[in-house]
């Protein structure tokens, strides 16, 4: 009976994060001095087809409206919607692209997935990779292979060899290419640099074990005073974000897929649990009852928080708001390997008329320009996607430390499932994570809700989207 309320427990979870879904910004080494480099862990997916040809001529695409859905925010929407407005001004096609925005990846899911073979389906979706490949599995995503391949409306080699590969390998599925990158972010650690100076470390943790000895240490540093209610501070600040625990299970070597099937309960997932509840149980991590970690970390009341590549911005502000000169800088998850999980918006081009589909198409290759790349870049401080751009982009690292410390750490980037189904994983992953801690779990009772989570998805998968 406790094995079953605990399932429903975890069902209940998932059904709320589903309801108040929103976008983020929706995240031996001289740390912060590193020059960017492209990755190198898979080079970009390339169809097997050879060159083709679109027989659609320019003059018939004047007039054409697309209707373009996204769920931007922040900066993100104001640097698209001038991007979109310059493109309607400037685009030798006379394309027209209308702009639909959402107020978060649910409400994009859901008003999409209704629309579609409908008058007002879009013909543009910047969407999550997941949510891409449910419309995928329903033949209504294009592949982009003849568009990238096209000779006259296309990408020559050199271009294409441009984009930062894993970004590409993302939504490669059955040698298609549904999606193209858009906007690609990871989950850090933010690491109080002048604060572990002084309390004896030299350089950032490269192992788990080092993680934990900085992160206890400064736990330490609390407990030398006559104050009893700071005990607990000083470490690492839980964090259950899916991202981030998964990039803690690759980090010790795990994973959540295994042979296309989701897998929560092995042994080194188990182990990676444990971990980091350890940490908790011997104080030298603790939750935080703050909306935003940026305050404790300011403050020194944590050495390490989790947040994502646009919260950089925050945490500075947080910083000068306080007049703390210290020195911080961001690092991947460590472990057997440092990882980082790649994740991010993606373009997809849903079937409609030729016609509107090559128009979509033109105003994608447009925003991947290098120019505009920079532009984004600049305006949202996330991954650049080409590498062309990095020489432009150099003053700006120079003056974005930690940002310029993040693009250098490219090669510990991983993929998230490249499944449909992440969607609902990711909540059962991020809702276990969140029960072990929440309810104080002993370390022994951590396998049970791994296998209680492999249940709980099982039961997900069973029902439609």
């Amino acid at each position: 009976m406790k094995n079953n309320l605990s399932r429903i427990c975890l069902l209940a979870l998932i059904a709320l994060v589903f309801s108040a879904c929103t976008p983020g910004t929706d995240i031996p080494v001289t740390v912060g001095s590193k020059t960017p480099n492209p990755s190198k862990k898979t080079t970009t997916p390339t169809s097997a087809s050879t060159l083709t040809s679109i027989d659609i001529k320019p003059e018939v695409l004047k007039g054409i409206h697309i209707l373009v859905s996204y769920a931007y925010s922040d900066s993100f929407e104001i640097e698209f919607s001038d991007q979109l407005a310059e493109f309607n001004t400037v685009n030798p096609w006379g394309i027209v692209v209308y702009p639909l925005a959402m107020d978060s990846y649910n409400s994009l899911y859901e008003t999409v997935s209704a629309s579609i073979g409908g008058k007002d389906q879009p013909d543009l979706v910047i969407t999550l990779p997941e949510q891409m490949m449910e419309w995928s599995a329903k033949d209504t995503v294009i592949d982009l292979a003849a568009y990238l391949n096209d000779v006259q409306y296309g990408l020559d080699p050199a271009d294409t060899a441009d984009f930062e590969p894993i970004f590409w390998a993302q939504t490669w599925q059955n040698d298609g290419q549904l999606g193209l990158p858009a906007t690609i972010s990871s989950q850090f650690l933010f690491y109080n640099q002048t604060w572990a100076g002084e309390l004896g470390f030299d350089h950032p943790p490269l192992t788990s074990s080092e993680f934990r000895e900085q992160a206890c240490s400064a736990n330490q540093s609390f407990r030398t005073d006559s104050d009893l209610h700071n005990d607990g501070y000083g470490g690492w600040i839980v964090d259950t974000n899916p991202q981030a625990i998964l990039a803690w299970i690759k980090a010790f070597g795990g994973d959540v897929v295994k042979d296309g099937k989701y897998t929560f309960s092995n042994k080194t997932n188990q182990t990676t649990l444990e971990f980091l509840k350890k940490l908790y149980d011997d104080n030298c991590a603790f939750i935080s009852t703050d909306p935003t970690p940026y305050n404790a970390f300011t403050k020194r009341s944590a050495l390490f928080i989790t947040a994502d590549l646009g919260e950089i911005s925050y945490q500075n502000l947080s910083f000068e708001q306080a007049n703390n000169n210290d020195r911080w800088t961001v690092i991947p998850f460590p472990g057997q390997d440092n990882q980082l999980i790649a994740e991010g918006t993606y373009y997809s081009i849903l079937k409609s008329t030729p016609e509107k589909q090559l128009a979509a198409w033109l105003f994608v290759r447009w925003l991947l320009s290098t120019e505009n790349q920079v532009n984004w870049v600049k305006s949202t401080s996330m991954f650049p996607l080409r590498i062309s751009s990095y020489g432009a982009l150099a003053s700006f690292g120079s003056s974005h430390k930690q940002w310029q410390a993040a693009i250098g750490y490219m090669n510990d980037l991983s993929l998230q499932p490249q499944l449909a189904s992440w969607r609902k994983a990711r909540l059962v992953l991020g809702d276990g994570t969140e029960y072990i801690f929440r309810t104080n779990l002993k370390l022994d009772q951590i396998s049970a809700v791994l296998n209680q989570m492999d249940a709980t998805m099982q039961d997900l998968i069973e029902v439609k989207p």
